[in-house]
């Protein structure tokens, strides 16, 4: 069979036809690491070519046998598009990633069959299926496969497009998670486990790969012992990476220091908020507001660049959560902000809590996105949440700002890490002012009357009414 593997895009980064270039954003833009697993979990037999709507125009004409579409909450809408015309083209539709796993019924509607989960076993028998053409509706695995034969993903498909990614050299050696945030996915998709993959496999991959590169893991020390066995056995190979982690590898001096010694130059992490009682009740309590300062520093000390995760719009977040939110990421010394309006995706506890309450006003899942507000906040107007977060993103990324970042980041953390952190920096101001982002601080609104009527009338014109 032909099988045509697609990643959607949002409405404002999709090439088509007509499209004069792919936007400058390629260091935020993720390597198509679940496609390309997928590919490679397909038998030689069958032909495969992936579209990233990112970088690609996706053409309908295309002589595919069977189409599979992978994407997660926000691009649900454009997903659901493209199925439908792709059904009415007389084409075997499939789906698979985050939102289908946890809407399966409403996925259902709109393809062929969907994928729920790992695609390690249900994949080969769905395209087993295809080729009887009987696909049934739903596949689902009893058991969350064991990851000793995943195989590496087949980079081999994205040579005319690498250009376009901060890498294609994105590797994964676990998945999942025992923590139990209520407003994320992760869990909701793997359970509270954490799996891993056999670390000579692991090994084997990286030793085949860019010396720059990305572990995508969630939590790359999920599994501390398992960490470190990696880490010490990366040393030799010289490697430079960034990945994800929580907070949590400052309590174990050993593994934090190791994951420099492997290669480790920038870490995201969900630091959330600020507040105690906020972290309570999304159940991250272990972050610890009350020792952020000393933690952040030790990473920093370790010549690693964090780059923040925020979130604001909790219940215990009024007007003033912007300012103070400045004031903290300033303190702090983080080196790059990724800010995320307060949003309950579907699966989730947080999404159940919301709506249970009433709570949620929106359910266009294209504003799932983390820059709308589709919540009634508990203490502020929805104005004024989207307008604050708008602001808070805009004052972080002002020029003057991220020039004075990477100063720092050069003098305390080196150059690898200042180079990360400013390439991060204008990646996201070049997206700010693409998308006209700029909003008001609403504590600075009560003073100035007239503002909030001026900024609400660019902010509509900007963004559409949020409300």
């Amino acid at each position: 069979m032909k099988i045509l593997l697609i990643l959607p895009a949002a409405d404002h980064l999709r090439i088509g036809k007509d499209t004069r270039g792919v936007p400058k954003r390629a260091m935020l833009r993720f390597s198509i690491l679940p496609l390309t697993l997928v590919a490679a979990l397909t038998p030689r037999e069958h032909y495969v070519e992936i579209c990233d709507e990112n970088v690609t125009p996706l053409d309908f004409a295309h002589e595919a046998d069977l189409i599979g579409i992978s994407f997660m909450t926000a691009l649900a809408p454009r997903a659901y598009a493209i199925a439908a015309e792709f059904r009415r083209r007389g084409k075997m539709v499939v789906a698979g990633g985050y939102h289908p796993a946890l809407m399966t019924e409403e996925t259902a509607l709109h393809f062929d069959a969907v994928v729920v989960g790992d695609a390690e076993i249900i994949w080969p028998q769905l395209l087993k299926d295809a080729e009887c053409g009987r696909l049934n509706r739903i596949y689902r695995h009893a058991v969350l496969p064991d990851l000793t034969h995943t195989p590496a993903p087949r980079r081999d498909l994205t040579p005319k497009t690498a250009k376009h990614y901060a890498t294609t050299s994105a590797v994964q050696v676990g998945r999942g998670c025992e923590h139990v945030c209520r407003y994320c996915s992760v869990t909701a998709f793997n359970g509270r486990t954490y799996r891993t993959r056999p670390i000579e496999n692991v090994l084997i991959e990286l030793s085949r790969i860019d010396r720059d590169f990305i572990f995508v893991d969630d939590n790359i020390i999920a599994d501390r012992e398992y960490a470190k066995r990696l880490f010490r056995a990366m040393i030799a190979m010289k490697k430079s990476w960034v990945s994800q982690c929580s907070l949590e590898i400052t309590d174990d001096p050993e593994l934090l220091c190791l994951a420099r010694k492997a290669g480790c130059r920038g870490l995201f992490i969900g630091i959330e908020t600020t507040s105690a009682d906020n972290l309570t009740a999304v159940g991250k309590d272990f972050n610890d507001s009350h020792g952020y300062l000393k933690r952040i520093a030790k990473i920093r000390k370790q010549g690693i660049a964090i780059i923040a995760g925020i979130i604001v719009g909790l219940d215990g977040d009024d007007r003033s959560v912007f300012s103070r939110t400045i004031s903290f990421l300033q303190k702090a010394g983080v080196d790059a902000l990724q800010l995320n309006i307060l949003t309950p995706l579907p699966g989730t506890p947080l999404y159940e809590d919301f709506k249970m309450a009433g709570r949620i006003v929106d359910y266009d899942w294209s504003h799932y996105d983390f820059r709308h507000v589709v919540i009634n906040p508990a203490k502020m107007t929805r104005l004024e949440l989207q307008n604050g977060a708008d602001w808070l993103y805009s004052r972080f990324y002002r020029l003057d700002r991220i020039v004075l970042r990477a100063l720092r980041t050069l003098l305390t953390a080196g150059l690898k890490p200042a180079m990360i952190a400013l390439k991060l920096n204008l990646t996201y101001r070049y997206d700010m002012i693409r998308e006209g982002i700029r909003g008001y601080d609403p504590l600075q609104a009560d003073q100035k009357p007239l503002a909030p009527f001026v900024l609400q009338f660019i902010s509509c014109v900007l963004h559409g009414n949020h409300g």
